[in-house]
């Protein structure tokens, strides 16, 4: 379907009203030869505003109407620094042909539905420049791999201005663009990056990542970022390391940082003492509903930590004293703020101790409708929370991200297979 000759068309609802008419297409642009992926079309509706309608809503197009399920959100379009607008930026733009390097004009872009339904950006119309009397030059289809100009530059671009395209990305997109990068620019987007937002993206990265990028960095400032990363991510990626440089990087942690990750460590990685992260959302007894709300509403927490608090006799520093219960967060939102948290424990839903292996830790979560599950030792101390993304990471096979999704197939169940 070329884009040129989607502009101006009318959009319907699944009822026949219209909804408004295609102005652009957004489209988001990779590294390389990778065909970019279509985001949504812009919409103009009555009152001349422009509103985003993603490609998931939309069921038909054809050369006369676009048919979409009816669900728009009305709100006015902004453009992020990491989309692409096709008629308003990429057409009429100039771009070398790889068979021959001789510079063309683009005058249209197809999209192509893909076989997981996604829509992507597989060929281009371009022109060659006009030779001798002829005022108008060749016109040729090409694929999007044929041509170069129009993907994001990788070499010879700064790895702050590289980075700066990709700004407000979330942590495992930005993840993904680092993973498509080579080595080295993988390292010099990685150098730019502050503490907070490398942990983040580390945390979302292959383990062959991982260890590339810490490897790279001055000792001081890899151990920094391990003291940012979630403790139960720092502690897999300090196994993945040789010996004696994971224990030079403790030693550099923070005392109180580093003895977290020691005692992960001393657990195997498919159980529930090597999956746990030990800084859950942790309250006495005699704490209000008030106070947990405001905890688990902290930025930092993850919305798996942040479903449930979990009641402990003092110390409240994992290992703490004996481990009470949990309230989920759906009580709390029930509860008067001025409730105590031990009066409304959830103390019918047995821990998981630290050898329990990644089956029976499946088994657990799914019966329960869990997202997280307490820890414990032998002596009833909490040690910590398994949560269910720890669990797919351990469940999907160790190259997902390179997989199609819609052929992956995740191992599990009690045999492993």
């Amino acid at each position: 379907m070329f884009i040129a000759r989607l502009a101006g068309l009318a959009v319907f609802d699944p009822m026949g009203d219209q909804v408004g008419r295609v102005r652009d297409v957004v489209t988001s642009l990779r590294i390389g030869r990778e065909p970019p992926r279509v985001l949504g079309l812009v919409l103009e509706v009555p009152g001349r505003r422009r509103i985003f309608v993603p490609m998931t809503r939309v069921t038909s197009i054809d050369s006369g109407q676009i048919i979409t399920t009816g669900l728009v959100n009305m709100r006015r379009f902004e453009q992020r620094p990491s989309e692409t607008l096709v008629l308003g930026e990429m057409l009429d733009r100039t771009v070398t042909l790889l068979e021959d390097g001789t510079p063309v004009m683009v005058e249209d872009i197809a999209m192509e539905q893909q076989r997981t339904n996604d829509w992507a950006l597989t060929r281009v119309f371009v022109r060659r420049p006009g030779k001798g009397l002829r005022r108008r030059g060749e016109a040729l289809t090409v694929d999007w791999d044929e041509v170069s100009g129009l993907s994001l530059v990788e070499e010879g671009q700064g790895a702050a201005n590289l980075l700066a395209t990709f700004e407000k990305l979330n942590a495992a997109d930005l993840a993904t663009v680092l993973h498509e990068l080579s080595p080295k620019r993988r390292i010099e987007v990685a150098s730019v990056l502050d503490d907070e937002t490398l942990a983040d993206v580390l945390e979302e990265l292959p383990e062959d990542d991982q260890v590339e990028i810490l490897g790279q960095l001055e000792e001081e400032r890899a151990a920094d970022i391990l003291e940012a990363m979630q403790p139960d991510d720092a502690a897999d990626l300090l196994a993945e390391l040789p010996h004696q440089e994971a224990q030079k990087l403790l030693e550099l942690m923070e005392p109180d940082e580093a003895a977290p990750l020691r005692r992960l460590l001393e657990y195997s990685d498919d159980t529930a003492g090597g999956m746990m992260t030990s800084e859950p959302v942790i309250l006495p007894p005699d704490a209000t509903v008030a106070e947990a709300l405001a905890r688990v509403r902290m930025p930092e927490i993850s919305p798996a930590l942040a479903a449930q608090v979990y009641v402990c006799r003092p110390p409240l520093e994992t290992p703490t004293g004996r481990f009470l219960g949990l309230v989920h967060i759906q009580r709390l939102l029930r509860e008067p703020p001025s409730t105590l948290v031990g009066g409304v424990v959830d103390s019918g839903i047995e821990p998981l101790h630290v050898d329990v292996p990644l089956a029976a830790i499946t088994h657990h979560l799914a019966t329960y409708n869990l997202v997280a599950a307490p820890v414990v030792d032998e002596n009833d101390h909490l040690l910590g929370a398994v949560t269910v993304d720890d669990v797919l990471d351990h469940l999907l096979p160790d190259d997902w991200r390179e997989q199609d999704p819609s052929v992956m197939h995740i191992s599990g169940g009690t045999d492993g297979s």
